[in-house]
């Protein structure tokens, strides 16, 4: 027959059940916030990919407009400010990767003057992952996170494996992603939860809400980041987004090249 000591649960029970769920919250949310942090790095290379070129032209034209106002008035307050307008414009380190083969230190490439004219151009290198790789991706961070290991060695071995998951992830590899999965499923199965003493289960609950804490603070930098805050006016559409910024780029462009041709004309 049991005892009623024995129907009582043990102290840290309530305390263990605390961990495991503060550590599985954790990890949804590390998901999320890594996942953005994708779609954000993503939309920032599209971005500077697409509009780019057009950011450049509108600051050579205002560089010319400038210089022929200067030209006119010969002013020496005007002469300063087409020096640096012009200044502006002039060539920098790591432009050419910055707008990853759409300008150069000599300017424009082709295919971004063709942009500007409503030229046919090659599209803009795309790395969104599928939504097979986002789910593959879940899957593999759930089941290898490293905050699910006890055992120092097993940490080590969970963060090198989500390390390389992550990488596929943010360049939408799907297949190496399937791969990974293969290999998580056929390596050593997570090491069973040890009972853990109540204070190692307290510093546990600390470490776990200074870990929510900094992730936090990186989600809201995404968030208010300049692209962040683009991303979030239209998740589920950022192509059309990008469009309507260029139409009304390309309305700027019309507007100063008319402006500088009545200067020169």
């Amino acid at each position: 027959m049991t005892t009623p000591e024995a129907e009582q649960p043990r102290p840290e029970e309530r305390l263990e059940q605390a961990v495991r769920a503060a550590e599985q919250a954790l990890i949804e949310f590390e998901i999320a916030v890594e996942t953005f942090r994708v779609e954000v790095e993503n939309f920032s290379r599209l971005h500077h990919q697409k509009l780019g070129p057009m950011y450049a032209r509108l600051d050579e034209l205002d560089a010319q407009i400038a210089e022929a106002k200067a030209a006119r008035t010969g002013d020496p307050e005007d002469v300063r400010k087409a020096e640096e307008a012009r200044g502006r414009v002039l060539p920098m380190p790591g432009v050419e990767e910055l707008f990853h083969g759409w300008m150069d230190e000599n300017g424009l490439f082709p295919e971004a003057a063709a942009m500007l004219t409503d030229q046919s151009v090659r599209p803009p290198e795309r790395v969104r992952p599928s939504e097979e790789a986002r789910k593959l991706y879940r899957e593999l961070a759930r089941k290898a996170h490293p905050d699910l290991a006890q055992e120092d060695d097993e940490r080590a071995r969970r963060d090198e494996f989500i390390a390389r998951v992550n990488a596929a992830y943010a360049r939408g590899d799907e297949a190496l992603l399937r791969e990974l999965a293969e290999e998580w499923a056929a390596g050593p199965a997570p090491a069973e939860r040890r009972p853990t003493p109540s204070e190692e289960l307290y510093v546990r609950l600390e470490w776990l809400a200074e870990r929510k804490e900094l992730l936090t603070m990186i989600a809201r930098d995404l968030e208010e980041s300049a692209i962040g805050s683009m991303l979030r006016m239209a998740p589920d559409d950022p192509d059309t987004l990008l469009d309507e910024i260029a139409d009304k780029l390309l309305a700027e462009v019309s507007g100063k090249e008319a402006e500088l041709a009545q200067l020169v004309g």
